[in-house]
C-alpha cells in the first residue's frame, strides 16, 4: 500500500502543471493593489464595455493572484465566468507562439534577424523607391512591424480583389503588394508580418505552426488549455465573442476573419485559445530566463534578445514580436520598470512582463462580446497600475 500511495505521488509531480499558489501577504505584496484592480474592473462591467474577466498575476514564480470576474457569456443565456475560461487569445499569440516558435528556429540555427524575406520566399516582393532602387525586407522587420506591409488583408476585399479567400490568394497577395515604406523607416502594425513568418517557419520545419507550438511550448510547459482547436470539452468552457449578423456565436472559434476564414484557424496572427493560469505558466518561464517547469523552452540568450528592441530601432518601440514603447503599449500602464513589454488582443485580452521586477499580469476579457463594442485600452493600464502598486 505504502508502494502505490509512493507510485501515485510520484506520478502526481510529473503529470501536475502550474505554479506554486501563494498569497499576495505571503509574498510580500500590498493586497489592496488587487483590490484596486478589481474595482477598476468592476467599474468597466458596470459601465457595460466588458462582459467579465480573469486577471492573473505571476511574482517571482508564483501565482499570487488569479479571480473571475463577472460573466463570460450574456447571449442568447448567461454563463459566469471561470478562472477556468479559455479566452481567443487574439493577437497575443503573435508573441506567444508566432514569436516564441521563432526564437525556438534561431537559436536552433535555422534562422537569422539579418535573412532577407526572398531568400526564404523568392517571389516576395521587396521594397523600390521611385528610381528603382531596392530595399531588402528581412526577418527584424516582420519581427518589429517596420516591413513595409500593408496593416491587413480582409476575406472581403481578397474576394472582391482576386475571387478567392484561400491562403494561396492571401500569400500571392503579400508577396505582391504595395511596400507602403523603406523596411526599418516607419512603424506599421500588421498580421501579414506574422503571416510570412508563419510561411517560412512551416517551410524550414515542415511542420505547421500550430504543431510545432504544442511539441515545443504548450506540451513541455503543461498548457493544457492552450491549442489552436478547441476539443467540445473545451469548447464548452470558452468565452464566446462575437454574434455575427446571420446569428452565428462564435465560441471556440477565431474571431479575426483573416485567421478565421481564410487560414482556417491555423494562424500566425490570431487563434490562440489559452487561459490565464496556462498563460502565467508561459509568463514564469521567461521571467525564469528561458525555463519554466522543469524544461528549457529557450536560452538566456534568446530571451534578451526576444524581449529587447534590436539595436538602431529605438524609435520603433518594438521587440521581437512585443511591445515596449510603440504607440500600442498602453496596457504596460506607468508604473512598470523601462524593462517591461507586452502585446494585447483584439477581443481584450493583455499580458504584461517586467524582468526588472519579476512581475506578470495577465488580464483576460472577450469585450466583443456579444456586439464588437466593448473597449478596454484604459482598464489594461489601470490594472497594470494598481498591480505595480503592490510591489515592496
Amino acid at each position: 500500500m505504502r508502494l502505490m500511495i509512493l507510485v501515485l505521488s510520484l506520478i502526481g509531480l510529473v503529470f501536475s502543471s502550474g505554479l506554486p499558489r501563494v498569497t499576495p501577504q505571503s509574498a510580500g505584496l500590498n493586497p489592496e493593489g488587487f483590490e484596486n484592480a478589481g474595482a477598476a474592473i468592476e467599474r468597466a462591467m458596470e459601465a457595460g464595455t466588458i462582459p467579465g474577466a480573469v486577471l492573473a498575476v505571476v511574482y517571482k514564480n508564483q501565482l499570487v493572484w488569479l479571480k473571475a470576474y463577472g460573466k463570460r457569456q450574456q447571449v442568447p443565456h448567461s454563463e459566469a465566468m471561470t478562472t477556468g475560461t479559455l479566452f481567443d487569445m487574439a493577437s497575443v499569440t503573435k508573441p506567444v507562439v508566432t514569436g516564441t516558435v521563432f526564437m525556438i528556429l534561431m537559436e536552433r540555427g535555422y534562422l537569422r534577424l539579418k535573412d532577407k524575406v526572398s531568400d526564404y520566399l523568392p517571389d516576395f516582393k521587396n521594397w523600390r523607391d521611385s528610381t528603382g532602387h531596392k530595399e531588402y525586407i528581412r526577418l527584424v522587420h516582420l519581427l518589429t512591424h517596420s516591413s513595409g506591409l500593408p496593416p491587413y488583408a480582409h476575406p472581403d476585399m481578397l474576394m472582391k480583389k482576386y475571387g478567392r479567400t484561400d491562403r494561396a490568394t492571401l500569400e500571392k497577395h503579400i508577396d505582391m503588394v504595395k511596400r507602403l515604406y523603406a523596411p526599418g523607416s516607419a512603424f506599421t502594425y500588421s498580421g501579414l508580418n506574422m503571416i510570412t513568418l508563419q510561411r517560412i517557419m512551416e517551410k524550414i520545419t515542415g511542420r505547421p505552426l500550430y504543431r510545432i507550438a504544442e511539441e515545443e511550448i504548450f506540451r513541455p510547459l503543461g498548457m493544457r488549455n492552450s491549442t489552436f482547436f478547441p476539443s467540445p470539452e473545451q469548447k464548452k468552457e470558452c468565452a464566446p465573442t462575437e454574434l455575427l449578423p446571420d446569428g452565428t456565436l462564435l465560441r471556440g472559434v477565431v474571431h479575426d476573419p483573416m485567421a478565421r476564414v481564410v487560414m482556417k484557424g491555423a494562424s500566425s496572427n490570431a487563434g490562440l485559445f489559452s487561459t490565464a493560469e496556462d498563460l502565467a505558466v508561459y509568463a514564469a518561464m521567461l521571467l525564469n530566463r528561458g525555463t519554466g517547469q522543469g524544461r528549457r523552452i529557450l536560452s538566456p540568450a534568446a530571451v534578451r534578445a526576444f524581449t529587447s528592441v534590436p539595436r538602431g530601432m529605438d524609435a520603433i518601440g518594438r521587440a521581437l514580436t512585443w511591445d515596449v514603447h510603440s504607440p500600442y503599449a498602453s496596457n504596460i500602464g506607468d508604473l512598470l520598470s523601462p524593462r517591461a513589454f507586452g502585446h494585447t488582443g483584439y477581443t481584450g485580452t493583455s499580458l504584461v512582463i517586467d524582468p526588472e521586477q519579476e512581475l506578470a499580469v495577465i488580464l483576460l476579457t472577450n469585450r466583443v462580446h456579444p456586439d464588437d463594442k466593448g473597449s478596454v485600452v484604459a482598464l489594461r493600464g489601470q490594472v497594470a497600475n494598481a498591480v505595480a502598486a503592490t510591489l515592496p
